[in-house]
């Protein structure tokens, strides 16, 4: 038995982007609206540090140059995984991330990142802020993500962890050792 497929055939006219319907795998747990607010504040934030971590990466300068610039090559990469995992928990929960330049700008609590050559010691201070105003957001609406989804909860943790690592890290660059008793 021989089939021919008919290449002339037309897509039907109501092809394209559409809300799609629930199926039976997707009856799963779905995100409540704040729920999905948490989520997304957090998802703007690291948008938004990645952004900022490759303005930084762009325009260091100054002593151990090299060392600071690969060291936000590994924030860059951190907050760009980290985004992908949330706002694809957030389409597991059924909710739509939303990771437009409009909408990161309009809602990340991160500060401004200055524009041209900045020294490397005030872009220490700099990411170490944005890196604290990351895991800030997370600590904040952690304890409401924790009642509404533990697992979600769990993926902060994570996240939190390793930002903090990442921000004691960075500031080490411009601390001195504390004085002995």
């Amino acid at each position: 038995m021989t089939t021919t497929i008919d290449r002339t055939a037309k897509a039907p006219s109501d092809a394209g982007a559409k809300t799609t319907r629930r199926q039976n795998a997707e009856r799963g747990f779905t995100a409540s609206k704040q729920l999905t607010d948490n989520l997304q504040k957090v998802l703007a934030d690291l948008i938004e540090l990645h952004l900022q971590g490759k303005q930084a990466h762009w325009n260091v300068v100054g002593k151990n140059f090299r060392d600071l610039h690969l060291q936000l090559d590994e924030i860059i990469d951190a907050a760009r995984e980290f985004s992908d995992v949330v706002a694809e928990r957030l389409r597991a929960l059924h909710a739509v991330p939303d990771g437009r330049s409009d909408t990161v700008a309009a809602t990340t609590t991160l500060p401004e990142y200055p524009n041209g050559e900045v020294d490397t010691a005030v872009t220490v201070d700099l990411i170490t802020v944005r890196l604290e105003a990351v895991v800030g957001t997370m600590r904040d609406g952690h304890d409401e993500v924790d009642d509404a989804d533990p697992t979600s909860a769990d993926i902060l943790h994570g996240i939190i962890e390793k930002l903090e690592q990442y921000a004691w890290m960075v500031s080490a660059e411009n601390r001195s050792p504390a004085k002995q008793r």
